[in-house]
């Protein structure tokens, strides 16, 4: 057997599927979990570890150009599977079965790589190299004490940066500005999103990276005048569910963040709302308790009362990220969706997450739970 069969076969056993959510299809990239978890697939961090890229929804040609950048950096066997909608889950991904074993088909698709490759070096190099999957590491919490709670493996240093695109027009170099200090420092233009896991779909936040430090941020969302708004609606408890499953999971605590996801999905199939509620209910006593989500999660993204009122943002945001999260298991608890703003939201983003580090910036994005709300072409600058 050749290195490309068994590596397709191997690919074909355990699947990884790198999602791609398009704005208002957040209960479809749902409903795709979902059936991967039950056929035992895995979740791709970051185009690197992906063989399956899925894009849930029909993307529009903003969001369609970030998807082919992604695409391209994908490593070999890889499949694309377009998923319209609900019921066309299960043919796309047994389709995307069928052809990870496709040899002839990888075959194929390595020449046309390298064929490309080698007229973009003749051309002047290659025009669209992101540096996709960047890894910021953080504290990894193993072992420490949790309060008597069992959320193991709480890390934040796999926190991959997926579609993080440095350089979308060649390799980006750094470059010299004054830092916060008055020194001098190297600087990269970064965009994080649209396409990254546990991000508010279509949403782009543009900035300079000081070391790992956001600069002047800019947010704005793609394809803003094709946006639709959540077909699940926005203030449902499943998608305050769904808004915690980010929160969790990010913060390293994938068990609480599965039982967080059970409790989406049991409410999304209209199955078993008590199991649900029992689910989250434990789930509000494990968070409060839990000494070390609230040392990681406390002080991030403080907001307050008179900032939101000034700018006319949510009041469900006051408090910090640790704040946010467990008010947001409180209202799913008693079954309370939370309203969505009249406000422009992205046009805050900016002067929430300056100064913050990439994986403070996400934590505390999604703690605000973005949901259902139209962006304009260009955000302010923090």
């Amino acid at each position: 057997m050749g290195v490309t069969a068994l590596a397709a076969r191997w690919a074909a056993r355990r699947p990884h599927a790198l999602l791609v959510e398009t704005p208002g299809q957040w209960t479809l990239r749902a409903g795709v979990e979902r059936e991967l978890a039950a056929r035992g697939w895995q979740i791709a961090p970051s185009p690197a570890g992906a063989d399956v890229l899925a894009v849930c929804g029909t993307p529009g040609p903003e969001l369609s150009a970030a998807v082919e950048r992604v695409w391209e950096q994908l490593p070999g066997p890889r499949v694309r599977a377009a998923i319209a909608d609900g019921g066309a889950v299960g043919a796309a991904l047994d389709d995307a079965v069928t052809a990870l074993t496709d040899i002839y088909r990888h075959r194929d698709d390595a020449r046309q790589r390298r064929q490309s490759g080698v007229e973009e070096v003749a051309g002047g190099g290659r025009q669209a190299m992101g540096h996709d999957g960047m890894d910021h590491a953080h504290t990894d919490h193993d072992g420490m004490d949790h309060a008597h709670t069992d959320h193991d493996g709480m890390d934040h240093g796999h926190m991959d940066h997926g579609d993080m695109d440095v350089a979308p027009a060649g390799i980006a170099l750094a470059q010299g500005a004054g830092d916060r200090d008055g020194l001098e420092m190297d600087v990269l233009h970064a965009r994080l999103g649209p396409i990254l896991p546990h991000w508010p779909a279509g949403l782009v936040l543009a900035c300079t990276l000081h070391g790992d430090v956001i600069g002047k941020p800019e947010a704005l969302r793609v394809d803003a005048e094709h946006f639709l708004r959540s077909n699940g609606g926005a203030s449902s408890v499943a998608r305050q569910c769904d808004h915690i499953v980010d929160v969790l999971a990010l913060a390293g605590w994938p068990r609480a963040a599965g039982q967080a996801r059970r409790a989406r999905d049991a409410l999304l199939a209209h199955a078993d709302s008590d199991r649900a509620a029992a689910l989250l209910v434990k789930l509000h006593d494990i968070v409060r308790r839990s000494r070390v989500l609230r040392w990681s999660l406390r002080d991030l993204g403080a907001l307050s009362v008179e900032e939101l009122r000034s700018q006319d943002l949510p009041l469900d945001w006051a408090g910090d990220t640790y704040d946010r999260l467990l008010n947001r298991i409180h209202h799913a608890c008693s079954g309370i969706g939370l309203p969505p703003s009249s406000a422009d939201v992205v046009d805050a983003l900016p002067g929430i997450v300056a100064g913050l580090d990439v994986a403070a910036a996400r934590l505390v994005i999604a703690s605000l739970g973005i949901d259902g709300v139209s962006g304009g072409q260009a955000g302010h600058h923090g």
